[in-house]
């Protein structure tokens, strides 16, 4: 979630008031929504995330018969988001498009800013995007066998970028190499296009990314990608194996979407919310925007994504605590 994503951005969206498909759900005494909805994006216009929230929102407009928009609040590695979005009431018009940074920030910053279990309401997963571990490929590294051979026999020699301390590339490497019993080199950036940059000059030799990313400069043969990080290949290099099919089964760490309110929504409100998700991830506007953002639409229950926010926060934190990740 992502600091790894840089899309180009979107047209602004447009405002749908159409009779609303279901029957009101309450919220604060009256019928919901009563008013304009908010969706809030960590991060800034024209990446993935906020693509992603554009082009969901656009859709649920519609059913819900008000406006939704988009609302940028970047920085703080999405902190900035997260405390608008709970300092809002729980009445529904506050929403926020997430991802795997909400799971984390909780063990990432001390004190933590929030409790995911206390503070969070869950609605629904969005979308997932598979990552890819590319290196330059003057670096030497033929395969992730060849790899995982060098860090064994030479532990660290190998150096990574990603767009920060604590970012979702940076624990995705971490758990990797978790996984594999080896060690690399980090180095954080102060954002994902100068670590892109520089994996393709060749300061550094890895890098963890929305396969989107380095497509062009896989055709140009600047980079080459050895694995999926995700439990699925990637459709755009689907001849590069997962990290679970190449020894580590059980292995994923792809970038996930999903909406969330603040602690409270009525779950009249939170079941009508995800009935319009559902819905919007079922038109071919909003999967074509996320297989151009390089990922696919996860449609599942409130339960679903509830499950998936405690698991990944359960991970986050094991790997946060042991390799004493801090922020930038």
């Amino acid at each position: 979630m992502t600091e790894i994503h840089r899309r180009q951005a979107l047209a602004g969206l447009a405002g749908l008031l159409c009779t609303p498909v279901f029957g009101p759900a309450r919220a604060q005494g009256g019928a919901y929504p009563s008013k304009l909805v908010r969706v809030l994006v960590g991060y800034s216009p024209g990446g993935a995330v906020d693509i992603v929230a554009r082009a969901v929102s656009q859709q649920i407009a519609g059913g819900l018969g008000q406006q939704v928009i988009v609302e940028n609040k970047p920085g703080g590695g999405t902190n900035i988001a997260i405390k608008t979005l709970l300092d809002s009431p729980p009445d529904g018009h506050t929403l926020m498009l997430a991802a795997n940074a909400l799971a984390a920030n909780v063990s990432l910053y001390q004190p933590a800013p929030f409790d995911l279990q206390r503070d969070i309401t869950p609605i629904a997963q969005v979308g997932r995007v598979p990552v890819v571990l590319a290196a330059n490929a003057q670096a030497g590294i033929g395969s992730l066998k060849a790899l995982i051979a060098k860090l064994k026999a030479e532990p660290g020699s190998i150096n990574y970028g990603t767009p920060g301390n604590g970012s979702t590339p940076h624990l995705a490497i971490e758990l990797f190499a978790r996984a594999a019993g080896v060690q690399l080199t980090h180095v954080p950036y102060k954002g994902g296009s100068q670590a892109m940059n520089d994996v393709v000059a060749g300061h550094v030799q890895l890098v963890a990314v929305n396969a989107l990313e380095v497509q062009a400069h896989v055709k140009t043969g600047r980079l080459k990608v050895l694995a999926a990080l995700s439990a699925q290949r990637s459709p755009i290099f689907p001849d590069a194996p997962t990290i679970a099919e190449s020894g580590f089964p059980g292995f994923e760490a792809s970038v996930w979407y999903g909406l969330v309110g603040p602690a409270g929504v009525p779950p009249a409100v939170v079941a009508r919310l995800h009935q319009e998700v559902q819905k919007a991830l079922g038109t071919a506007e909003v999967r074509e925007r996320l297989t151009a953002a390089g990922g696919e639409v996860t449609p599942g229950s409130t339960a679903m994504f509830a499950a998936l926010l405690a698991s990944e926060k359960q991970r986050y934190e094991k790997l946060i605590r042991e390799a004493r990740i801090q922020p930038d």
